[in-house]
């Protein structure tokens, strides 16, 4: 999981700052979710999720599909 969202930033070009900044966090706590340090709450996986346009589910691992659900 931890991985998935290092690699959607990277994919971006973005850096943990300017996704902190997104999630109105430091970029250190931002940091501890990619490293796995610290588990992701859901309200920020959900903010996460949108923002990549992708589904939690893929960010959570258990698809690989990228494509968010239809809402």
């Amino acid at each position: 999981m931890y991985s998935r969202i290092r690699d959607l930033r990277e994919d971006r070009d973005l850096a943990q700052r300017e996704i902190a900044q997104f999630l109105c966090m430091s970029q250190t706590g931002y940091s501890k979710y990619e490293t796995g340090e610290n588990d992701i709450p859901t309200q920020v996986l959900i903010k996460l999720a949108d923002f990549y346009n992708t589904s939690v589910d893929y960010i959570l691992g258990r698809t690989n599909i990228k494509t968010p659900y239809k809402k």
